[in-house]
């Protein structure tokens, strides 16, 4: 048994006889090492057999849809593996939860890469040029998950596509109201809410395309290649989905470094040093992929983008409504609310260009 994890995160005894029934290469367990970012799940990397493996479950207290999560996140990795969009690998997916300490479990390939809102090493640090693709590379990597045929993927039953933008923002508008039971919290206070929610139902886009969503698309949830500008991995898959691919590409611009703080806040180092490509050079770069443009209609991408900053303005809130009610950091919960109110701000000037 490797040291240094517990074993009721990670049983290696059982991964072992796991791993063994699936053909896997056996031997003993080398260089165990816990992985850290911005995930709350259990993150561990090993070699076995001459293999390198990424082990991905929930986290030690399991949420109610934690194990459903995890086993959402293999299928679509598993649908993704024949197909070029960056992303981890899946090897292999226990999604029978009885079989290590009630987790659902999967092993993934490493991914040789950094995540740029947490540092920036060299070349990338010293060299714009090499941050200008960088940013280029964030659009052209969700091309290529926007190009992917759900269907023929076997993601066709992945999720409802069928209304799914008419129901965006009465879903979320809900989300909002219910944070309002939370004892402490006074109730939200973003200015211009009822306006930006009114111009998204009155200028919905009425011609859409399904596809895959990653549905958390920002430089936060990409690996980059150690040695140049390539996007080595999206990550975190938690909120994929079957709807429409350019919610994720207003996500991207909603969240993308600009003058104002709170973008740059998301960005971290990366958006910091600057260098980056405008939010038009992002959109034209994703249009450089026809597959992934073709029913799609880009001339709406204002809406998207607005709707992105209503959407995760809302999500960000809520940790802020749980700080109220003693039940995360105030520091925390100011922040998030900053940014949203930021959010709300880019939304309204979204909606005014």
């Amino acid at each position: 048994m490797p040291e240094g994890i517990d074993p009721e995160l990670v049983d290696f005894d059982v991964l072992a006889a796991w791993m063994d029934g699936r053909g896997l290469p056996g031997g003993p367990f080398e260089d165990v090492a816990p992985l850290t970012g911005g995930t709350q799940n259990v993150l561990v990397r090993f070699r076995r057999g001459g293999g390198d493996y990424v082990l991905r479950r929930g986290p030690r207290h399991l949420r109610a849809r934690t194990n459903e999560v995890l086993r959402r996140e293999a299928r679509v990795l598993t649908a993704l593996n024949d197909t070029d969009v960056p992303a981890p690998r899946l090897i292999a997916a226990c999604p029978d939860e009885t079989v290590m300490n009630g987790a659902v479990f999967y092993l993934m390939t490493p991914v040789d890469g950094f995540n740029a809102s947490v540092t920036l090493p060299e070349p990338h640090a010293s060299d714009p040029k090499v941050r200008r693709e960088m940013g280029l590379n964030a659009a052209r990597a969700l091309a290529a998950l926007g190009s992917v045929d759900h269907e023929a993927a076997g993601l066709g039953d992945y999720g409802r596509p069928d209304g799914f933008l008419e129901r965006q923002v009465g879903r979320w508008t809900a989300e909002l109201e219910s944070y309002s039971e939370l004892d402490g919290y006074p109730g939200p206070e973003i200015p211009g809410f009822a306006h930006v929610a009114r111009w998204l139902e009155d200028n919905r886009p009425t011609t859409w395309r399904p596809g895959v969503m990653h549905g958390d698309y920002h430089l936060a949830n990409l690996m980059y290649s150690p040695a140049g500008p390539d996007v080595a991995a999206i990550v975190d898959w938690e909120m994929s989905t079957i709807g429409d691919p350019l919610v994720d590409l207003g996500w991207l611009l909603a969240t993308w470094p600009g003058e104002d703080d709170e973008s740059a806040l998301l960005a971290g180092p990366l958006g910091a040093a600057g260098g980056l490509p405008a939010p038009d050079e992002l959109v034209a770069a994703y249009a450089e992929r026809p597959a992934a443009t073709a029913g799609r209609d880009l001339s709406a991408i204002t809406w998207y983008a607005a709707f992105a900053c209503f959407k995760l303005g809302i999500v960000l809130e809520g940790t802020h409504a749980r700080a109220c009610a003693g039940k995360a950091s105030k520091s925390t919960g100011d922040l998030l609310h900053a940014i949203t109110l930021g959010l709300f701000r880019r939304a309204h000037a979204f909606i005014a260009a």
